[in-house]
């Protein structure tokens, strides 16, 4: 009878928490779906809009400024308070943004969507972390991680796609409609399943609101990783599609079909990089690897003639390669996060993201703007070869102090 009851017992515990995965990783979906929506329609808002790229890369700097600013507080907020709440809350803020966008279609409207989508955005990483490391079986915390990652990429790939055949077909208004609607369709998912207490946290006291705690060097060092990540990525999410269109004659579609190859070649190598997480300790030596020939390839679209078919592989190895990094990366900040801070420790590093949205569709828009697509291609492989010199370098300082 006690088996029983034990076999009862794990197995309930295993359902309660594979329905929570699901609804985290729905969320997670939502959160990269939201990121890309605006993107796919730049060639459509330019026009309806008449404005410049970089003009178009303001909304998106105001995203990642407002949710760069508010993040590392909403960490600090997740830890005393809670989670769902919150969770909750940004899921239904960035799909009234997105809604409200369609029926106020100006460049107004767009920047403010960018504002309120950007603090939205803010609570995904600080409450989805903090989730899943309280209530996840902690000999399973890689898989828990490579699956909600997984999740956010899935949403990363069928945004540009789904954004662009909509609005083709129907219009930009239906398009940001939809997105705030599958929005709300996450937050109900989420409100209706039992992720953990929305009550303070007993902890030390003011310590909880604070980020006195995190400003560790490792997790400064994580902080400067994201943000090359974010450099490094950010323009071929942003601005991929309208630099193929423009500088390699490639047609609007088959441009979209090469992003979303990207992005979920991307989803793939982050179930790969999973197992990878799983398996060793060295996981800077797994990002330095993956930029380094990433770099590469980067570098190669930029300066070579190739055919489209050719640009669409080429962007399908870049983009397994960049999702390999992924579930390591989370790894690394979770054993860099002090006890009892996972909330504020994701939401500080993950302000990395937001610094390099911030300065990307600035400096992307730009060169855009100068006619210079291409480079749109080689400034993403200098980020990358730079985040390959920080991860060496940190190693060798890190190996040196050891030996000292």
């Amino acid at each position: 009878m006690a088996t029983d009851i034990s076999v009862d017992g794990a197995g309930s515990a295993a359902g309660s928490q594979a329905r929570i995965l699901a609804s985290i990783s729905f969320a997670h979906l939502v959160s990269h779906l939201h990121i890309l929506v605006l993107p796919p329609l730049f060639p459509f808002l330019k026009a309806l809009l008449h404005v410049s790229y970089i003009d178009l890369g303001l909304a998106l700097t105001a995203f990642g400024l407002v949710s760069g600013v508010t993040q590392a507080p909403v960490g600090a907020l997740v830890d005393r308070y809670g989670a769902r709440a919150i969770l909750v809350g940004g899921l239904v803020l960035g799909s009234l943004s997105f809604i409200g966008l369609s029926l106020w279609l100006t460049y107004a409207g767009l920047i403010a969507c960018g504002i309120s989508a950007g603090l939205a955005n803010s609570v995904y990483h600080p409450a989805n972390y903090a989730i899943l490391a309280d209530k996840m079986d902690p000999a399973r915390m890689g898989h828990a991680f490579s699956v909600h990652t997984f999740a956010g990429y899935v949403g990363g790939a069928i945004a540009p796609a789904t954004m662009y055949f909509i609005a083709a077909h129907s219009s930009v208004s239906v398009a940001l409609a939809t997105a705030g609607v599958v929005g709300l369709a996450a937050a109900a998912f989420v409100a209706m399943t039992d992720v953990g207490s929305s009550k303070p946290r007993d902890l030390d006291g003011n310590q909880s609101a604070s980020l006195r705690g995190i400003v560790t060097p490792a997790l400064i060092l994580l902080t400067a990783f994201f943000t090359l990540i974010g450099l490094s990525t950010g323009g071929i999410n942003s601005f991929g599609i309208a630099a193929l269109v423009t500088g390699y004659a490639v047609s609007a579609s088959s441009a979209t079909i090469a992003l979303t190859v990207f992005l979920a070649a991307s989803a793939l190598g982050v179930l790969f990089g999973g197992r990878l997480a799983d398996r060793t300790a060295r996981h800077g030596d797994v990002a330095a690897v993956s930029f380094a020939a990433n770099a590469v390839i980067m570098l190669l679209i930029a300066v070579a003639p190739l055919p489209t078919a050719i640009i669409i592989c080429a962007l399908g190895a870049a983009g397994f390669l960049t999702g390999i990094v992924a579930p390591s990366r989370d790894m690394m900040v979770r054993k860099a996060a002090p006890p009892g801070a996972m909330g504020r420790a994701f939401g500080f590093v993950s302000t990395g993201f937001n610094i390099g949205s911030i300065i990307g569709p600035l400096l992307f828009g730009w060169i855009m703007d100068q006619a210079l697509p291409r480079w749109v291609f080689g400034i993403s492989a200098v980020f990358m070869l730079i985040t390959v010199a920080l991860i060496v370098t940190t190693e060798t300082s890190f190996l040196r102090r050891k030996a000292a």
